[in-house]
């Protein structure tokens, strides 16, 4: 057994600290910035606020404080952006969903991992305007405290899915294909806008499985990949293959979904 020295005791603290600032500014009067300095907001995921680089900056103090040699991972600002191969890190999104949050939606979450050796070994998500908190150890994922599984739904026409990360406009003719196919195949189709949010559906069983053909971004799936497969879920790449950083898009399901939804995301990543 790996010894952290107390690790993944704090995970959930810390993410709790960095959600608590996120959530004493949700639907108050935000100055909502785009990333790369445009002056309007061009797709979703260019949305960034101060709310942000304050959490992650408070719960990156409290890492290091306690693990100063730890690596630390995060969406905001001069900090590494792909997990190491060795040793202990932390991947951060302070909140995930921020075009949800500036518009005062309450689907977006404050996300830690912890990875060892490259693996994560413990996550928690903190959606705090929906009263929710998954944490996953090895062995064992909660939401709110209260064990949680992937659903064993087994009958397409009773699934409920989701399709996330959309491209920008002029980039989506592939892409609503593939929802098309979804709304075609499954029961129910959803667009949430935070990939933690609904990892964390898909390991409660809320959700059926997820699909996306884009190469996500560690904090911005590693810990809720962690909370599906500590669930009984699958999580793969579009091709089937295990899902790790920089794979060609992400599925994950109760299995049952699984085939149908990467046949579908397999051919959005590779529109003819």
């Amino acid at each position: 057994m790996i010894n952290t020295d107390g690790r993944i005791d704090r995970i959930e603290s810390i993410a709790n600290e960095g959600a608590e600032i996120a959530f004493e500014g949700f639907r108050s009067d935000i100055d909502p910035e785009t990333k790369g300095g445009a002056d309007r907001v061009v797709n979703a995921g260019d949305v960034v606020t101060e709310l942000d680089r304050d959490a992650q900056r408070a719960m990156r103090t409290a890492i290091r404080d306690r693990y100063p040699e730890d690596a630390f991972v995060g969406e905001e600002g001069d900090v590494r952006k792909s997990v190491p191969e060795d040793g202990f890190a932390w991947v951060v999104d302070p909140i995930d969903g921020t075009y949800n949050f500036v518009r005062g939606l309450p689907t977006w979450s404050t996300a830690v991992a912890l990875v060892s050796d490259g693996e994560p070994i413990a996550a928690a998500t903190v959606a705090p305007a929906m009263e929710n908190t998954y944490v996953a150890e090895t062995g064992s994922v909660t939401r709110n405290g209260r064990p949680i599984t992937v659903s064993d739904r087994t009958d397409p026409e009773t699934f409920a899915v989701a399709y996330t990360v959309v491209p920008g406009l002029g980039e989506r003719e592939a892409y609503s294909d593939g929802v098309a196919a979804m709304l075609r195949r499954f029961g129910e189709v959803r667009r949430i806008g935070s990939l933690q949010i609904v990892l964390g559906l898909v390991a409660s069983g809320a959700l059926d499985g997820v699909v996306t053909p884009a190469v996500v971004s560690p904090w911005d799936s590693v810990g809720g990949v962690h909370l599906v497969r500590e669930a009984g879920g699958v999580v793969t790449d579009v091709y089937g293959e295990p899902w790790t950083e920089g794979s060609t898009g992400l599925v994950a399901s109760n299995g049952a979904a699984h085939d149908r939804l990467r046949t579908i995301g397999r051919r959005m990543a590779e529109p003819s």
